[in-house]
């Protein structure tokens, strides 16, 4: 590896034990063995580099999904079996997840971090509709984006924050999905 690939492998270590707010470049130098100038060089700024490693590191969380055979596109045993596979593997998420919440928090200190998230909310939510639904990416339009990604992704977001705070008590998969099935069964007056 470069200094480039150094540099963002050292700051998403840093990222996953320190958090945004807790890391320094000089951090990032010393998990990464790379120079200091080289955070300017190849990526403009502390900010720049932490970003770009934040968004790598949604990006492998995302890729170790896959529903595929659990149940049909939209249906409660999909929607069960995407929550599992979520859950299945929180404790080693928990520090992804953690960073998430940070950026919440603080987004509006870090500007370009949350314009990037911004921009890329679009593509999280694409990713999230086909695996509930599984219909390809390329044929979801804009409504699907806006409602079913928006609800998926809403429900995405305060799980992980029920289990930062108090896995303990935190939702399960089945829980979700029953919950899901009532409200269904509220909303259409079967209850």
């Amino acid at each position: 590896m470069g200094h480039r690939e150094d540099l963002l492998e050292g700051a998403k270590q840093c990222l996953l034990e320190k958090g945004f707010v807790g890391t320094t470049a000089r951090d990032i130098v010393n998990a990464s063995g790379a120079n200091l100038a080289s955070i300017g060089y190849h990526y403009g700024s502390k900010d720049a580099l932490l970003t770009q490693a934040f968004i790598a590191l949604m990006e492998q969380l995302g890729e170790g999904f896959d529903p595929a055979g659990e149940g049909a596109g939209g249906s409660l045993e999909r929607f069960r079996a995407v929550w599992e596979n979520f859950l299945r593997r929180e404790e080693e998420n928990r520090p992804v997840w953690s960073a998430s919440m940070e950026v919440a928090l603080h987004g509006e200190r870090m500007p370009q971090l949350r314009e990037l998230l911004a921009a890329s909310q679009s593509e999280g939510r694409k990713g999230l509709v086909s695996m509930f639904t599984g219909v390809p990416e390329d044929e979801l339009d804009e409504a699907d984006l806006r409602t079913l990604g928006a609800f998926y992704q809403a429900l995405l977001n305060g799980l992980m924050l029920q289990w930062v705070f108090d896995p303990a008590s935190a939702a399960t998969a089945e829980d979700l999905t029953e919950g899901l099935r009532r409200a269904a069964e509220g909303a259409l007056g079967k209850g």
